[in-house]
């Protein structure tokens, strides 16, 4: 395994990480039983970066990654997050960083992953409803009651994580990157506030913090899942409201793009999820890549491109191919 360290995190943290967004349901095949026999099979090769929320699902991921924890807790780094909380209403998931929203929504967190802390919470999306100021207070009283280690922003602008940082400090940032989404300002039916490289990675650099970036395969584009005849999920499947690999035009551009980089890969016998890690993990603000998984199969492979780097005439072509993408 490939660990990294930073300034801000001085802890040695798995450079894959798993996610379990899919954990929580909404995707095609969903196995509880595959999803625990993963994490075990991560933690037994190296893998301690987890990463969680109370949104995927409301809070079965969470309840899932417990289980799998149960009596292995201190071979794990948990991240989990607040702020966006599920109205069982039928209204869907609200923004909600207030002071009492955060500590409930923790508490109930630690009850769902059995244990008495985790290692860091990200502030999931901002709540431009609730001032900086009020979150800050709820954040310190976290840290200061031990319930969290490490405090980190998620999908903040960099103005907002600037004024946030002079309230309290930030350990890690973590925001959508991934070869063909450097700078994008729309992630489904949100407009981001940031552009990752342009802003974020500024921000990462100069106070050293950790960084873990999100959707790192593109939803499965840049794992090659689409080559066969177009989309691979079904309706109900959580990538079906990604506007980009469902827009005829702009979808053909990244498919296209995304089968130019397979071939880079292919010709080096190497799958394209293996390239498109490989290409995270040099990035050198990247600290652990927050690949979801669902298998002990898709957790192999994204192990195998640890065993490799790129080189760079592989990188200059890379670099062809994905710099028309730099601000899409």
């Amino acid at each position: 395994m490939i660990y990294k360290e930073t300034k801000q995190i001085p802890e040695k943290l798995s450079a894959i990480g798993i996610g379990t967004w899919r954990f929580g349901g909404g995707w095609d095949n969903w196995d509880e039983k595959e999803f625990i026999k993963t994490i075990h099979y991560g933690l037994d090769e190296g893998i301690n970066m987890i990463d969680t929320a109370p949104l995927y699902g409301n809070g079965v991921s969470e309840k899932i990654v417990g289980k799998a924890l149960k009596g292995k807790r201190d071979k794990a780094f948990i991240a989990t997050k607040v702020g966006r909380v599920w109205d069982n209403t039928g209204g869907g998931a609200a923004y909600n960083l207030t002071k009492e929203s955060i500590l409930w929504e923790v508490d109930r967190s630690l009850k769902r992953l059995g244990t008495d802390y985790v290692d860091l919470i990200h502030l999931h999306w901002p709540d431009h409803q609730t001032s900086l100021e009020e979150t800050a207070e709820a954040l310190d009283i976290l840290k200061k009651s031990g319930k969290t280690r490490y405090l980190g922003l998620s999908n903040f602008s960099a103005q907002d994580a600037e004024k946030m940082m002079s309230l309290i400090d930030i350990n890690s940032q973590q925001s959508l990157y991934n070869m063909l989404e450097r700078n994008t300002l729309d992630y489904r039916n949100h407009t981001l506030e940031y552009q990752t490289e342009k802003e974020i990675f500024p921000i990462v650099r100069k106070y050293g913090q950790a960084f873990f970036p999100y959707l790192p395969l593109f939803q499965g584009l840049l794992a090659g899942r689409f080559f066969n005849g177009g989309r691979y999920y079904s309706d109900k499947d959580e990538r079906a409201g990604n506007p980009k690999l469902n827009d005829d035009l702009r979808y053909m551009q990244y498919l296209e793009a995304a089968k130019k980089l397979d071939s880079i890969a292919g010709d080096i016998g190497k799958p394209l999820v293996q390239l498109s890690l490989n290409w995270l993990r040099q990035q050198p603000e990247v600290t652990s890549i927050i690949a979801g998984v669902s298998s002990v199969e898709q957790l192999e492979v994204n192990l195998g491109s640890l065993d490799w780097s790129l080189d760079d005439e592989m990188n200059r072509k890379i670099d062809e191919i994905i710099e028309p993408f730099r601000d899409l």
